[in-house]
């Protein structure tokens, strides 16, 4: 089960990260001019409640698994924000950011190793 949050939590952190991304170009970016209006859009609110929303998961995560154990297996978010960016938003990236999240994945994959 603590798994399965820690699962959860990365998604969260990704989502999070997407609605961020979504709610700042929907407002232009943002910049002293506009900064209270971006930080009240619903998309930047969202992400804000998923972030919190995650950040409970983790503490539910970190009383259940070890921290040099959970820590680690949540650095798969970062590969997963790497798909996310070409998935969802039609970034290039290019074959070092590949090979880079496929690095993450296996270091993962060791560390969970038993």
């Amino acid at each position: 089960m603590a798994y399965l949050m820690l699962l959860l939590n990365m998604l969260l952190l990704v989502a999070g990260q997407i609605t961020w991304k979504i709610g700042l170009q929907q407002q232009g970016g943002i910049h002293l001019g506009n900064l209270l209006q971006v930080l009240f859009s619903p998309l930047i609110l969202l992400g804000i409640a998923l972030y919190a929303v995650a950040t409970g998961l983790w503490f539910v995560v970190l009383s259940r698994l070890p921290l040099s154990l959970a820590y680690p297996l949540q650095s798969l978010a970062y590969a997963a924000g790497i798909f996310a960016a070409w998935y969802f938003f039609g970034e290039s990236v290019p074959l070092n950011r590949w090979i880079g999240a496929a690095v993450i994945v296996l270091g993962a994959v060791m560390i969970a190793a038993k």
